[in-house]
């Protein structure tokens, strides 16, 4: 079976066992504070196990892409050394929530893997929970018997709480797991040892293919465990793993998910796989890395140097590093391995398909970027190797190699490499102290205690109000303490809220909680795990009282007009630009947004002014908002509703229109496009390949802006004493301006001229060496270096040292002619800091003109007297 058909067979079992089969979640989670990356196919499920939202299907199935480069499941340091672990990967998982549990989950598991993919039973071994005293919790009878119907007691293994515990974090639901194991060595390698003995074991052809999770319990913040009311049922199985037991390979990088991949890297770089372990590691490393940048960035994740983007940065640097070092690539070449990928993919995963284009161009711009910092890195190291060789040292101080691994991002082990080429060695001690010190500074910095939720309303499933209401009566339903950064602040969850929670690019609302005479300021409101969460810095002396909660109305307005305004930009970009314009990023404030999209060039003026035109138009127009709250997701794109890519959507949507212009979008909008009063763009920038960026803003901002550009004509205006043309007056004095600086210009060269003549008729005979030292008149050093190269070119055996002071500062500038640096052993960058600290200053240069800027002008006449005394000894 080929691999796309493995993921269809899946898929189809569990569609026949009255699954709901769903679409994977994006790979860039956005709402979730704890969590980056979706690193597990239940990820977009958290919210059900969690209780914050109901189940809309009893059973559901998937195929979820998932990334595991950050936190505890990091797998990013064995990709490509082994043949099993992957950054980006596919789960196969199978879900019940309150519906069946533990037996109809182990069937369906050994059904499908014996019957369906056809693996022999006797190469499998699975391990339950042996229990755990210091949790009070016995072995996990009940799926051991329940193996018992398919498997002998000597394949069905006890697991410790590290193996078979499966917790979602340090607080939440948890619960005993079931983990199935596959032996796929050959019947000579099986006769000689039991594969019981090789489970868990780090064995590269006895591997977990699949676990099956039994949430049961919720993990309170104390550390006691409290039984569920609702048992869940959280599958996971490899996806590659299953295609390398169904294709009976001995590697992931063997199955045909990988080796079209790797044979294009092999075309391309003329390197056979399978003859050399370090090529073959370098081409499993792209092969995996480009899966994860590439998905990566079709879901709107580009890599950057903050959060998610960073770690994208980090996985493609990585695959770039070993294209440089193993394969001798020093161009761009793993955006050329993308179309091979897409089809490979495509058809399973549509988006990359769609942004294929900008994948390439994002992988291309930074492997251009990164392969000038290898070799500025290379070139630093050299420097410190020629250093360490000089002191007739063997070992190189950590701290220089993590001054390259974390300011220029050179990759450890590449430094590594070279040292050893020079027989030299790194004091690593040193490295991972600085490494510890490090990350030291990033804990505490992004430390946040968390306190257990206290439930005030049992059952109780809140309700977002705020597309009718800016003020409501409402209850706490819960609330925890939150310590963060050495500040502390409370998170409320309401029954009804008014207040819009961050996400979908907009911001949270603010405002306040009111009863009585007590008023409770809300600061900011955010999404976490589907729940809107107000922050208060503080809580209310009764938070079992009824309370008004009232949303800042003026900034809630200011929104609206910009979100609003969001929307009817993206349409004027997409007329104007074309239909590749796509959002990859906003941020709707109430002072002004932002707007990140693709695209390849720089807007002209002419493009900015027609976009603001029709933006500006649709204003004036004063079309009303047409909303719909709950329509089908089909019947929203058939509408020509605009979806983004790297947004997980529900069957039912919201959809915005204004005229022409309609959004899936879940945010706050104004009544009618008139309310925004007057649309501005005020910058336009690139941020990464084939990305840009317009900052613009609207209503009150907008006229602000427009005012103060008023004023500043008139302004222009009275100073040029003009009421009528004020450009032709500027443009006027601009053309004088530069017939001045050339007048300027000309009398400067004359004047250096007659001084270099003079200087040149000031040279003194001190031995073999011509000398000219003087304090001149220059107004800054490039002056005097000016002279030094003129009258070096001119005398011979020439010593020169020259002072200025200009504005209070003081200039040096020694020269030295080539004969003298290797005859006498005078250089002009070593004299230089002799002497400068006489004009409390330092600089430096070359052996044959250095400069130096200070301070104090009174000391040039020491400066250069003690210049001279160097001479003398020469």
């Amino acid at each position: 079976m080929t691999s796309n058909e493995i993921r269809e067979a899946f898929l189809k079992f569990f569609r026949e066992k009255q699954h709901e089969i769903v679409s994977s979640s994006p790979l860039v989670i956005k709402n979730d504070p704890t969590l980056m990356f979706t690193n597990a196919g239940m990820n977009q499920f958290k919210d059900i196990f969690l209780g914050n939202a109901p189940a809309k299907h009893s059973r559901v199935a998937n195929t979820q892409k998932c990334l595991r480069v950050s936190g505890k499941h990091n797998d990013l340091e064995e990709v490509g050394l082994d043949t099993y672990h992957h950054t980006m990967f596919e789960m196969l998982g199978n879900w019940s929530f309150g519906d069946y549990f533990k037996q109809d989950a182990i069937d369906w598991a050994y059904e499908f893997l014996t019957k369906n993919m056809r693996i022999p039973s006797d190469r499998l071994y699975v391990t339950v929970f042996e229990g755990s005293a210091e949790e009070n919790l016995d072995m996990d009878q009940e799926a051991h018997d329940f193996w018992k119907k398919h498997l002998p007691e000597d394949r069905i293994l006890r697991g410790s709480k590290k193996d078979n515990f499966w917790e979602m974090g340090e607080t939440g639901p948890c619960g005993p797991c079931s983990e199935i194991h596959v032996d796929l060595r050959d019947e000579k390698e099986r006769r000689k040892k039991e594969g019981s003995d090789l489970v868990n074991n780090n064995h590269h052809l006895v591997i977990e293919i699949w676990n099956l999770v039994f949430i049961q319990y919720n993990r309170k913040s104390n550390g006691l465990l409290e039984p569920l009311p609702d048992k869940h049922v959280d599958t996971g199985m490899g996806f590659e793993r299953l295609c390398m037991a169904v294709q009976n390979k001995q590697s992931n990088y063997d199955t045909d998910v990988f080796q079209p991949i790797i044979g294009k890297i092999s075309e391309l770089s003329d390197k056979k796989y399978g003859q050399n372990e370090s090529v073959d590691i370098a081409m499993r490393v792209i092969a995996d890395h480009l899966r994860a940048v590439s998905f990566s960035i079709a879901d709107g994740q580009i890599p950057s140097n903050n959060k998610a983007g960073y770690v994208i940065r980090r996985i493609l640097r990585r695959a770039i590093r070993y294209s440089y070092t193993y394969l001798g690539q020093s161009e761009p070449f793993i955006c050329k391995l993308v179309p091979e990928l897409v089809a490979n993919m495509g058809k399973a995963f549509p988006e990359i398909a769609a942004q294929q284009k900008l994948i390439e161009k994002v992988i291309e711009e930074e492997e251009s970027s990164f392969l000038k910092t290898l070799e500025t890195g290379i070139r630093l190291l050299e420097q410190t190797v020629a250093k360490c060789k000089k002191e007739k040292k063997t070992e190189i101080d950590g701290k220089s190699t993590f001054l390259l691994y974390d300011t220029y991002g050179f990759p450890l082990d590449l430094t590594e490499l070279i040292l050893r080429e020079k027989n030299l060695t790194l004091n690593h001690r040193e490295f991972e102290e600085e490494m510890e010190i490090q990350k030291s500074r990033s804990r505490n910095a992004a430390k946040v205690d968390t306190g257990d939720w206290f439930v005030l309303q049992e059952n109780v499933i809140p309700e977002f109000v705020g597309y009718d209401l800016s003020e409501i009566k409402t209850r706490i339903v819960r609330y925890r303490k939150v310590s963060a950064k050495g500040k502390e602040y409370y998170q409320l969850v309401l029954e009804k809220t008014p207040f819009y929670a961050e996400s979908g690019g907009q911001i949270g609302d603010t405002g306040f909680l009111e009863h009585g005479t007590e008023k409770i300021p809300i600061f900011n409101t955010v999404k976490e795990n589907d729940l809107n969460v107000h922050l208060a810095k503080s809580l209310p002396q009764n938070p079992g009282d009824t309370f008004r909660a009232f949303v800042d109305h003026e900034k809630r307005k200011l929104t609206a007009n910009n979100h609003s305004a969001t929307h009817l930009m993206h349409e004027a970009l997409r007329t104007v630009l074309g239909s590749h314009v796509e959002q990859k990023g906003s941020l709707v404030h109430y002072d002004y947004l932002r707007f990140d999209f693709s695209h390849f060039s720089k807007l002209s003026e002419e493009e900015i002014s027609t976009i603001e035109a029709i933006v500006n138009q649709k204003i004036r127009e004063n079309i009303h908002r047409d909303e719909h709250r709950e329509i089908p997701i089909a019947e929203a794109k058939k509408q020509g509703a605009i979806s983004l890519f790297g947004e997980k959507y529900g069957d039912l949507v919201r959809t915005i229109r204004f005229g022409s212009s309609i959004e899936l979008c879940g945010g706050i909008h104004v009544e009618a496009t008139g309310n925004i009063g007057l649309f501005k763009i005020t910058s336009e920038s690139a941020i990464a390949a084939g990305i840009r960026r317009i900052e613009a803003i609207s209503g009150p901002a907008a006229e602000k802006f427009v005012n103060e550009q008023i004023e500043t004509l008139r302004e222009i205006r009275h100073l040029l004493k003009d009421t009528g043309e004020p450009v032709r007056s500027i443009k006027n004095l601009l053309e004088e301006k530069n017939k001045l600086e050339k007048q300027i210009e000309a009398f400067r060269k004359e004047q250096a001229k007659a001084l270099k003549d003079a200087l040149a008729k000031q040279v003194e005979q001190v031995g073999s060496i011509n000398l000219i030292a003087d304090v001149v008149v220059a107004d800054d050093v490039e002056t005097l270096k000016d002279l030094a190269y003129q009258l070096k070119n001119e005398i011979s055996n020439l010593f020169l040292v020259l002072g200025a002071k200009s504005q209070g500062k003081a200039f040096l500038c020694v020269a030295v002619s080539e004969n003298l640096i290797t005859e006498k052993g005078l250089k002009a960058n070593e004299i230089i800091k002799t002497i400068s600290p006489y004009i409390q200053g330092g600089g430096g240069g070359q052996d044959f003109l250095a400069t130096a800027g200070g301070k104090n002008p009174a000391g040039l006449e020491k400066a250069i007297s003690a210049a001279l005394e160097i001479i003398a000894k020469a």
